[in-house]
Order: structure tokens, then C-alpha cells, then sequence
């Protein structure tokens, strides 16, 4: 009876197990009664091709029946302030979306970029640089977060002429400051599974001004004992970033130091066209393009309609995340994901010759 039933059992072993059948859909996220109400989300389109990258963003939420309605204001660069309406309807609204705007070169004329997040007070920027699949970059596996601190530092704007000839401009550094921005980035990295925040400084000259900056990093570090943190000095920073960014996860820096280090990271990871941002506070948040649009006021870009909407389509699936519609901001991110990877529909700046309407009509398709 045993030889028999040997082979019997040999069979039964090395039968294959049967697939394990996985729910094609999971719980992400459990709603409080009435999270499922549309929010009213304030839309600036700015200038240049922001007219065409924020139409990409509304015609994309439309196709997927989003719950988002948009307030419409017409801003522009070349403006004084931005008007008090727009204000009011951020601070209503809570979250906006904004194209790109002009900041025309000295003059004394101030950035409406600054002013929007000093009237907020949108103290953090946030910047991801990444591999997107399909799009060759020289480097691979780079997934960097920058945090910047957005509201003081050199783009404080303390200028001011001495005598005829000399300028002298101001730095401002201050411990409150530099304390929240580093507790945002070790909030971020603790909540995002992240490893490793890195300070980038130049304490080595700025010994005052970065020292407390770094003083404050330090303290705030010492409370997350399950981040590493490390520091960098920027110069030092840029070169390792264009050898081996890899090295890299979140970096939290100043002012003008975050805004050199977000441009560089992104054009490492495929370009400005693609990595999202936006920039929060505690009461309000701006989302736009991750890094600056240097094609903005490209006019040759705005009449052949060729602008690229993928750094503005992902930055939107930020904001779907910040008001709580995951599922929406995964549907939107994965189809953005999938053309870019088939590489059928890519704008001239990913090496393609696709309208923005193509790529928007690609991810539209690829929705459903």
C-alpha cells in the first residue's frame, strides 16, 4: 500500500500551489461622513503657457468626474500686488493651483511669487525629483524631496542703495523659522517612510546666519531618532548631486540654497516639464510646478500649443491627495505614469513632438 501511494504523494508536493487570489481594489483611505463633498479650489493661470498647462489640469479632472470646482482669477506677472479677491479666495478655499508667473528682471518690481506665499505664510516648499519609468535619464534611481524654507533668507527682499553704486542686500536667518521648516521635513520624512534628511548649508562662511540654521536642524533632528541626518555644504551639495544623486533623500535647506538645488535635482531626474511642487503653510497650500518653468514666457511654446502639462498633472495629484481624495490622485498619477512610459505622446522636451492637447488626450485615455 505504501509504494503505491508514494508517487501519489510526490505529485502532491510538487504540485504547483494555486494562484492566490488578491482583491483587485484596497482600502486607502476611510472617509469621515460628508470627506466625499466637492471643495472649491481657487485657479490662477499665470502667464505664458500657464493658460495651457492649468486647462490640461481642468480638462483631466473633468474626464475623471473629480470632486473639484474650480474660481477662475486673472493674474499676472507685470501686476503690482496680487489683487485682495485672490487672497480672499485662497484664504476661503484653503488650497490653490497656479500656473507660472512672470517676474520681470530688477526694476524694483517684486515677485508676485513671493508675495503670494509671504501673505499666506507658506513656509515650506516642497519639491519631488524622480525617475519617471520609460523617460532615460544619465542617472537612475533618484527620488529626491527638497523642502525649502520659503519665507525668509535672501528672497526676504531687504534692499536697499547705500550711496550711488553700492547695494546692499539682506539676509535674514531667524531660529523660528528655520525650527518649523526643519520639523516640517522630519514630519514628512517620518509620515513618507523616508530614511535620511540631509541640512543643506554654507555655515562655513555664513557662520552666523546658516550656523543657527543648522543649530536648529540639529535640535529638531535629535527628536527623530529613527532618521539619520546628515549635512552638507551647498557648493559640495551641487557637485554630489550631478555625480551621485542617488545618495540623496530628503533635503531641507534655505531659501535660495532650496531653490538652486530643486532646479538641479529636477533636470537630473528628467527635466522641469515633469517634477511637481507646491508650496504649504498651516492654514494654506499653493500647488504648481515643482521647479521654475524657465519656458513660461517661451512664446514660440505658446503658439504651437507644445507646453509640457506632466509637472502640473502630478502636482495636481498632490493637491488630490492634500484634500483627502487619494483614489483620485492614484488614478491620475498612474495614467500619467503609463504615457509617459509607452512614449507614444511626450512633448519636445522629453524628446517627442506631441501637442499638449495629445498628451492630455493620451492621459484621458489611459483614465479609464
Amino acid at each position: 500500500m505504501a509504494k503505491r501511494t508514494l508517487p501519489i504523494l510526490k505529485q502532491l508536493l510538487h504540485r504547483p500551489a494555486p494562484p492566490v487570489s488578491t482583491p483587485s481594489r484596497s482600502v486607502t483611505y476611510m472617509p469621515r461622513p460628508g470627506d466625499g463633498a466637492p471643495r472649491t479650489v481657487t485657479l490662477i493661470p499665470g502667464d505664458g503657457i500657464g493658460p495651457l498647462v492649468t486647462g490640461a489640469v481642468e480638462q483631466v479632472m473633468d474626464a475623471m468626474h473629480a470632486p473639484i470646482y474650480f474660481e477662475k482669477f486673472d493674474v499676472h506677472g507685470d501686476m503690482k500686488t496680487i489683487p485682495a479677491e485672490v487672497i480672499e479666495s485662497i484664504k476661503k478655499n484653503k488650497v490653490c493651483l497656479k500656473g507660472g508667473l512672470n517676474t520681470p528682471m530688477g526694476g524694483g518690481v517684486s515677485s508676485l511669487n513671493v508675495q503670494l506665499r509671504k501673505e499666506l505664510d507658506l513656509y515650506a516648499s516642497l519639491v519631488n525629483c524622480f525617475n519617471l519609468p520609460g523617460l532615460p535619464t544619465r542617472h537612475e534611481n533618484v527620488d529626491i524631496v527638497v523642502i525649502r524654507e520659503n519665507t525668509e533668507g535672501e528672497y526676504a527682499g531687504l534692499e536697499h542703495e547705500v550711496v550711488p553704486g553700492v547695494v546692499e542686500s539682506l539676509k535674514v536667518i531667524t531660529k523660528f523659522c528655520s525650527e518649523r521648516i526643519a520639523k516640517y521635513a522630519f514630519e514628512y520624512a517620518y509620515l513618507n517612510n523616508r530614511k535620511t534628511v540631509t541640512a543643506v548649508h554654507k555655515a562655513n562662511i555664513m557662520k552666523l546666519a546658516d550656523g543657527l540654521f543648522l543649530e536648529s536642524c540639529r535640535e529638531i533632528a535629535s527628536k527623530y531618532p529613527g532618521i539619520k541626518y546628515n549635512e552638507i555644504i551647498v557648493d559640495n551639495c551641487c557637485m554630489q548631486l550631478v555625480s551621485k544623486p542617488e545618495q540623496f533623500d530628503v533635503m531641507v535647506t534655505p531659501n535660495l540654497y532650496g531653490n538652486l538645488v530643486a532646479n538641479t535635482a529636477a533636470g537630473i531626474a528628467g527635466g522641469t516639464g515633469v517634477m511637481p511642487g507646491g508650496n504649504v503653510g498651516a492654514d494654506h497650500a499653493v500647488f504648481e510646478q515643482g521647479a521654475s518653468a524657465g519656458n513660461v514666457g517661451k512664446q514660440k511654446i505658446v503658439d504651437r500649443k507644445t507646453a509640457n502639462p506632466v509637472a502640473l498633472l502630478l502636482s495636481s495629484a498632490m493637491m488630490l491627495r492634500h484634500l483627502q481624495f487619494p483614489s483620485f490622485a492614484d488614478r491620475l498619477e498612474n495614467s500619467v505614469k503609463r504615457v509617459i512610459s509607452e512614449g507614444k505622446y511626450r512633448t519636445k522636451d522629453l524628446g517627442g513632438n506631441s501637442t499638449t492637447q495629445e498628451v492630455v488626450d493620451a492621459v484621458i485615455s489611459k483614465l479609464h
